[in-house]
């Protein structure tokens, strides 16, 4: 039986995100609910507490009657992908003739950095970011040049030009990695902040690779704005998936998008990069893209909702804890500097996302809450945590309540 505070229910089962309880979510086989024990609240990693968007579920389950489990063919995807961004995000210049399907955004990041960068090169990422920037990158022998966000955690134009200078320097082709809607911050780039980006790199001979993973989940008052519309960024690339929207980190699929002075580039992709992603997975984010936008539009309103009442409940629980309100994702950014815990940092450094520290350590340790550790964002992150608000109302309240009284208890021991 279900535990009663934490259950579904009520007037607003519309939510996806009420629509499982507690018990149903620990039934989960994938990391999120794996990883740590059965009394731990996870709200760390990038996964939804949601069931599958109906057409999703029905395509698949379409997809396994008919034995359909062979290899990925055609443009439906990318076909999919460029009606959602015509009609989301106004970005008609999408040409499906410029894209090309790959096994997940991060092993397109890769192979496209294989394209414009020699290993050495230097690769320029805007910190606080997604950790996996660091790893990847540096397995894929490119080195890795910070340009840190600012004090308002939105790109600065200072830092990038700095930065792209230095790459210049250390290598013959570099790169910007770019972050668009931001993780871990939510920030959404407006489209002058995207403008400066491509003068820089145009100016310095950068080619940005924009990550557009979280480019579905932009929240009231913010735009998305896809970086291949911004005049100066026709020989950049962008790399996109229904994964963090529509839940299918699983099904692995993404598409790979060059603007029109890179599309000869992304044609040098090679032929046995297209095997890697699941015909399953390419199923599953083509519904997605093409019958999913009303269940996204459900989802936004509740994230929407959460990132109210995660502001409520962090000024009831945790008044000293500074809330980075996200514009997009649903990941939100917290400020635990004022709480004086011990940041020492474990060995690994940025990427190293199963490390534990300062504030995260002592939530998972004394309130039996799973986040994400701020440090392994790389410069800017000690004393943070991100949290994944992508979860039940309920659960979110438990999570913060949680959270307050393990912060009295570590204050109380400290004094």
């Amino acid at each position: 039986m279900a535990d009663p505070v934490l259950s579904a229910g009520g007037s607003a089962t519309r939510n996806p995100l009420t629509l499982l309880t507690l018990d149903e979510l620990r039934q989960r086989t994938s990391v999120k609910w794996r990883m740590h024990p059965p009394d731990v609240l996870p709200l760390w990693v990038a996964e939804q507490d949601v069931p599958l968007a109906p057409p999703v579920a029905d395509a698949l389950r379409r997809a396994v009657d008919l034995g359909d489990t062979g290899y990925p063919y055609g443009t439906a995807y990318a076909e999919a992908l460029g009606d959602f961004a015509a009609g989301r995000w106004g970005w008609h210049t999408f040409r499906v003739d410029h894209t090309t399907v790959v096994p997940d955004v991060m092993m397109g990041i890769v192979e496209v950095l294989r394209l414009v960068t020699d290993p050495g090169d230097a690769v320029v990422v805007c910190p606080p970011v997604y950790p996996p920037f660091y790893a990847f990158v540096s397995h894929a022998e490119r080195q890795v040049i910070e340009a840190p966000l600012g004090p308002d955690l939105r790109m600065d134009p200072a830092a990038i030009d700095e930065a792209f200078r230095r790459a210049r320097a250390l290598g013959r082709r570099p790169a910007f990695l770019l972050c668009n809607p931001h993780n871990p911050t939510g920030v959404v780039h407006r489209r002058d902040e995207l403008e400066a980006v491509a003068e820089l790199a145009d100016r310095h001979g950068v080619r940005v690779l924009s990550d557009e993973i979280h480019a579905p989940l932009v929240l009231s008052g913010a735009r998305f704005t896809p970086y291949l519309t911004v005049a100066g960024a026709e020989n950049a690339f962008a790399l996109i998936s229904a994964s963090k929207a529509w839940n299918l980190a699983g099904l692995k699929a993404a598409v790979a998008v060059a603007g029109p002075r890179a599309a000869a580039d992304l044609a040098r992709m090679p032929e046995e990069v297209s095997h890697g992603p699941s015909h399953l997975g390419v199923i599953a984010h083509t519904a997605a893209f093409h019958a999913g936008g009303e269940w996204l539009d459900l989802l936004l309103d509740g994230l929407d909702a959460n990132r109210t009442l995660l502001a409520a409940l962090l000024a009831e629980h945790l008044p000293s804890v500074t809330y980075h309100r996200p514009e997009g994702t649903y990941l939100a950014w917290l400020d635990c500097t004022a709480l004086g815990i011990d940041t020492e940092q474990p060995d690994g450094g940025p990427g190293v996302a199963s490390d534990l520290a300062g504030p995260a350590r002592m939530f998972l340790d004394r309130a039996r809450v799973a986040l994400s550790s701020g440090h392994v964002f790389g410069t800017g992150g000690t004393g943070f945590v991100r949290l994944n608000l992508a979860t039940s109302p309920a659960i979110l309240t438990e999570a913060v309540t949680r959270m307050g009284r393990a912060v009295d208890g570590h204050q109380a021991a400290e004094d």
